[in-house]
C-alpha cells in the first residue's frame, strides 16, 4: 500500500541552508536512501567530505560548485552531478541555489566524515 509523506522534516544546521527532509533517517526512519530538497544562500560552503554514499543532486535554481580532487564542477539549473562513495568533495553555492539531494545510502551525520 502507497504511504503519503505528509511533510518534511526540517533539519537544523549551522548558518542559513534550509534543508527539509522527506524521506531518510530523520524523517521517515529510512537507511536505504535520503531525498532532501536544500536552499543555500548565496556565499554558501560547507567543509571537505569523503561521505560514506553515493549523491544525486539535481539543481533546481542557481548554480551549485563542486570542488573534487581533479578540479571544479558547476552544476547549473536543469543539471544534475552525482559524487561517489569514498570521493572527496566540497559543495558551495555561490550564487545561491535550489535543489533536490538523493542519498544512496541515506545520508547520516556519521557517514558524512566532514573535514575538521
Amino acid at each position: 500500500m502507497p504511504k503519503l509523506i505528509a511533510q518534511a522534516a526540517r533539519i537544523p544546521v549551522p548558518g542559513n541552508k534550509i534543508i527539509d527532509e522527506y524521506v531518510g533517517g530523520v524523517n521517515t526512519g529510512d537507511t536505504r536512501l535520503s531525498v532532501a530538497h536544500m536552499r543555500s544562500p548565496a556565499g554558501w560552503s560547507e567543509p571537505g567530505q569523503t561521505p560514506e554514499f553515493d549523491e544525486y543532486t539535481l539543481v533546481l535554481k542557481g548554480f551549485m560548485r563542486v570542488e573534487h580532487r581533479d578540479g571544479v564542477l558547476d552544476v547549473a539549473a536543469g543539471q544534475a552531478v552525482l559524487t561517489h562513495a569514498g570521493e572527496w568533495i566540497r559543495y558551495s553555492t555561490p550564487e545561491g541555489a535550489e535543489y533536490i539531494a538523493i542519498c544512496l545510502p541515506a545520508f547520516a551525520p556519521d557517514t558524512v566524515h566532514r573535514d575538521e
